[in-house]
C-alpha cells in the first residue's frame, strides 16, 4: 500500500512537472514570438520528451504496468497546477522577461549606436570606393581600346 501511495505521489508530481515544463515553453513563446511551424516542432519535441519521462516513471515504479490511479494522479497534478499556479506564473514571468528583454534591447541599441554610425560611414565609403573602382576599370578599358585601335591602324599602314 505504501508503494502505491508513493507511486501515486510520483505520478502527481510528474503531472505538475509536465505542466510546469509546458508553461516554460509557453513563456518562451510569449517572449519570443514563433512561427506556427516552430511551435509545432516544439510541441512534438515536448511530447516526445514527456512520453519518455512518463514511460521511465512507469517502468521503474510499476515494472511497465499501466496503473490507472497513476494516470489519474498525473491528471490531478496537472489540473491543480494549471488552476492554482499556471495563470500567475505564465502571466507575470512572461511580463517580467519581456520587460528585461526590452531593457536589454534598448541598452544594446544605445551602447552600439556609435558602432552603427561608424558602420554606416564605412559602408558609404566602401560604396564610393567601389564606384570609383568601376569608373577606373571603364576608363582603362576605353584607354586600352584606343591604344589597340591605334596600333591596329599603324600595323595596317606598315603592312
Amino acid at each position: 500500500m505504501a508503494d502505491e501511495n508513493q507511486f501515486l505521489l510520483y505520478a502527481t508530481l510528474m503531472g505538475v512537472y509536465i505542466t510546469f515544463f509546458y508553461d516554460i515553453l509557453r513563456i518562451f513563446r510569449r517572449v519570443i514570438p514563433h512561427a506556427n511551424f516552430m511551435v509545432s516542432l516544439e510541441d512534438i519535441g515536448f511530447w516526445i520528451y514527456c512520453s519518455i519521462k512518463v514511460f521511465m516513471l512507469m517502468y521503474y515504479e510499476s515494472d511497465g504496468t499501466l496503473r490507472w490511479f497513476a494516470v489519474l494522479g498525473a491528471l490531478l497534478g496537472m489540473t491543480v497546477y494549471r488552476k492554482l499556479v499556471s495563470p500567475f506564473f505564465v502571466k507575470y514571468l512572461s511580463l517580467a522577461l519581456k520587460w528585461v528583454l526590452g531593457i536589454l534591447v534598448k541598452s544594446g541599441k544605445f551602447l552600439f549606436r556609435p558602432f552603427y554610425k561608424i558602420g554606416k560611414r564605412l559602408a558609404k565609403s566602401c560604396a564610393a570606393a567601389s564606384a570609383r573602382a568601376k569608373r577606373r576599370k571603364k576608363e582603362r578599358k576605353r584607354f586600352l581600346k584606343k591604344k589597340l585601335t591605334f596600333l591596329g591602324k599603324v600595323l595596317k599602314m606598315v603592312i
